[in-house]
C-alpha cells in the first residue's frame, strides 16, 4: 500500500543524449570514452530522470513518441548503476535493466558539458535528500526506543524558592576636616595663601585709634584672619595701581604691646 501511494517526480530532462555500445571491461580499470565509436552513436533520443520514493530512474525515451528505449534504476550514487569515465566529463556508463531483471551496460554522452553537469547534480541532490531522510528516521526510532527523561515531581516531593532583594549598602562618603564633605589635602602638600588684593568677596574692616594705627581684617573662604596695619593718614583702600616696590612700608604702632604680630 505504501509503495502504491508513492508518486513519481521528475528531477531532470535533457532533450539530446547519445547511446553507445561499449566493449566488455576486461580489468578493473575505469572506462574510457575513447574506446567507443563517438562519431557513430547507436541510438539518440532524450533522457528523463525521475524519482519514486528513494529510488531514481534514468529513462531513455524517443524524442517524438516518448516510447521507452531503456531505463536504469539507481539506488545509490555514485555506485554501480552510474559510473564516470576516466577521459571525459560528458560521458557515463549506465547499467540498464528490463522487467525480467536482466541487465546490460551501455555508454551515454551529452553534446554539451552543461547538460552533463545538470545530470550529475540532479542525482547528487536526490541522494542527499535520501541520506537526510534516513538520518531523521533513525533518530526518530532511537527517540522512541530510548529511555525518556522524567522531569516530573515525585509524590511528596517539594521545592523551595527563596526570592528576595538584597540589601544595598550605602558607601560612606569621605568627610573633610571642615565637615562639608570635601576631600582632605594630599599629604605633604602646601596650600597657597590667598591673594592680598585680588577678591571682591573679602571683608576689610578699618579700625582707628588715638596713637595706634588702624588695622584691616581680611577674611577669605579658608577662614584665615589677616591683620593689615596702615597709616591713619593713608587712603582707605590704598593705592592698588602702584607696584609693590613703590608702596612705603607701614609704620609700626607706638603701643604695639597690645597686638599680636601674625
Amino acid at each position: 500500500m505504501a509503495a502504491e501511494a508513492e508518486y513519481e517526480s521528475i528531477l531532470c530532462v535533457k532533450p539530446d543524449v547519445n547511446v553507445y555500445r561499449i566493449p566488455p571491461r576486461a580489468s578493473n580499470r575505469a572506462y574510457r570514452a575513447a574506446d567507443w565509436k563517438l562519431d557513430a552513436p547507436d541510438w539518440s533520443g532524450r533522457m528523463r530522470i525521475t524519482a519514486k520514493g528513494k529510488v531514481a530512474f534514468i529513462k531513455l525515451e524517443d524524442k517524438v513518441s516518448g516510447e521507452l528505449f531503456a531505463q536504469a534504476p539507481v539506488k545509490e550514487y555514485p555506485g554501480v548503476a552510474v559510473e564516470t569515465v576516466s577521459d571525459s566529463s560528458r560521458y557515463f556508463v549506465l547499467r540498464i535493466q528490463d522487467d525480467n531483471g536482466r541487465s546490460a551496460f551501455i555508454g551515454v554522452g551529452f553534446g554539451d558539458r552543461g547538460d552533463a553537469f545538470d545530470f550529475n547534480v540532479a542525482l547528487q541532490d536526490h541522494f542527499k535528500w535520501v541520506k537526510q531522510e534516513n538520518e531523521l528516521s533513525k533518530s526518530a526510532q532511537l527517540g522512541d526506543s530510548g529511555p525518556k527523561l522524567d522531569l516530573g515531581f515525585k509524590e511528596g516531593q517539594t521545592i523551595t524558592l527563596n526570592i528576595g532583594q538584597g540589601k544595598k549598602r550605602d558607601k560612606p562618603r569621605p568627610q573633610g576636616s571642615g565637615g562639608f564633605g570635601l576631600l582632605p589635602p594630599p599629604p605633604g602638600g602646601k596650600i597657597a595663601p590667598p591673594p592680598s588684593s585680588g577678591s571682591s568677596n573679602h571683608n576689610i574692616v578699618q579700625q582707628t585709634g588715638g596713637t595706634a594705627t588702624g588695622c584691616l581684617l581680611e577674611l577669605d573662604n579658608s577662614n584665615s584672619n589677616t591683620v593689615v596695619q596702615s597709616n591713619p593718614s593713608s587712603d582707605l583702600w590704598g593705592d592698588f595701581s602702584a607696584p609693590a616696590s613703590s608702596v612705603p612700608p607701614p609704620s609700626r604702632p607706638q603701643n604695639s604691646t597690645n597686638w599680636i604680630q601674625f
